[in-house]
């Protein structure tokens, strides 16, 4: 999928293990070819280490280059991200620009819009501070709003958002969730989707809602990969044990559970219930 450099996503990781919090306790597991997997006790820890990445990722990149940008999900994630605000309150977010992993086809105040829900949670601080946020139209076409969100990333300078060799844009931090099929983003099991090569966005429409999403190359293509998977809920009462083994150590192609595509390019955090079928 025309992988950025592994020099970033080596520099990153290298810090990494140098943390107080990998130092204090959390199992991280790795090998030059296989996925990196850092293991911490709960939700709260898995946060506090996804929080510590991205504040690195933004300090390496705003050092090397001047800007850091980067994409979200939802999911999670958004709660995982409320700690950014009290941990690291000085980040520079004038000189940073995000956008989104993925995110409905509605208008953007309604409950139901990640943006909607991650202003609330942290993202309004960030604006506040100067953050520049790629953002949908908020209407409920997905053909168009992909068109849209396509030139909007494309209008985005190469100085803030560099271009692969083969021309994708590439983030200097991707942040990821896993559904409990392996969906990351939009992109779903033996979807058309997932099979996508050329077009940075992509739209999703089902009879129950639409969305956009970013495709597996654009994903691929961030300087570093960070996938976060903890905690139960009501969508997931029982944890994704049997996911993250899929993800991580099932015999699956990108097809058949779309998060094993980033199994070997990806930082994985998981908490010990998310990590308890893995072999380590």
């Amino acid at each position: 999928f025309g992988h950025a450099s592994q020099t970033s996503r080596t520099s990153l990781r290298a810090s990494l293990r140098h943390s107080p919090r990998l130092r204090g306790g959390a199992i991280s597991m790795s090998t030059s070819t296989g996925p990196r997997t850092i293991v911490e006790k709960d939700v709260e820890a898995v946060g506090e280490t996804l929080c510590d990445m991205v504040a690195k990722a933004a300090t390496s990149a705003i050092a090397n280059k001047g800007h850091f940008a980067f994409a979200i999900p939802g999911g999670s994630i958004l709660n995982m991200l409320v700690q950014m605000n009290t941990k690291y309150p000085d980040l520079d977010w004038s000189k940073a620009t995000m956008a989104y992993v993925n995110h409905r086809c509605v208008p953007l105040d309604d409950e139901t819009s990640t943006h909607f829900k991650a202003r609330n949670k942290f993202l309004n601080q960030w604006i506040d501070k100067g953050l520049n946020c790629i953002l949908l139209d908020g209407t409920t076409d997905a053909e168009a709003e992909a068109a849209s969100y396509t030139k909007k990333m494309e209008e985005v300078p190469s100085s803030t958002l560099p271009r692969s060799a083969s021309g994708l844009p590439v983030f200097d931090l991707m942040l990821i969730g896993v559904g409990l099929d392996g969906h990351i983003g939009s992109l779903y099991p033996d979807s058309p989707q997932v099979a996508e090569k050329e077009k940075w966005v992509i739209p999703r429409v089902t009879d129950a809602s639409s969305s956009i999403t970013l495709s597996l190359p654009v994903i691929a293509a961030a300087n570093d990969i960070v996938v976060a998977s903890a905690g139960k809920s009501e969508k997931y009462p029982e944890g994704k044990a049997v996911a993250m083994k899929r993800a991580l150590q099932g015999d699956e192609t990108a097809a058949s559970f779309p998060a094993s595509a980033l199994a070997g390019s990806a930082t994985w955090i998981l908490d010990e219930g998310a990590a308890a079928q893995l072999t380590l």
